[in-house]
């Protein structure tokens, strides 16, 4: 991947990392699922389940990108994590944060 691609992922990665900590925080201040006066609380309580997986994926999600743009860092960027081949550049601009070569992530599933 030339040296141009890279920045370009490094600004996909990097917008990404804003939207995704932008999403986060917006939640935490979101009082209205944490509402105790509330009259259904089976309604809270669901409520509060989606929003914490939501917020899981949203965590997993920062922790790839993070991951990424260390990779960026280190000069290991687009190098699958399981069989060490080259992560193909139409797989890292469809996914910039992609740990696997699509064989790799193919053969897990």
């Amino acid at each position: 991947m030339s040296d141009a691609a890279v920045a370009g992922q490094r600004a996909a990665l990097s917008a990404e990392r804003a939207r995704v900590t932008h999403e986060l925080e917006i939640i935490g201040t979101d009082s209205a699922a944490n509402d105790s006066g509330f009259a259904d609380s089976g309604q809270v309580t669901a409520e509060r389940g989606e929003i914490d997986a939501l917020v899981g994926s949203l965590r997993d999600t920062l922790s790839d990108i993070d991951d990424a743009l260390a990779k960026i860092d280190a000069g290991t960027y687009g190098t699958c994590e399981q069989c060490s081949q080259a992560i193909g550049d139409a797989r890292l601009e469809a996914m910039p944060a992609a740990r696997l070569c699509i064989s790799c992530a193919s053969a897990r599933r």
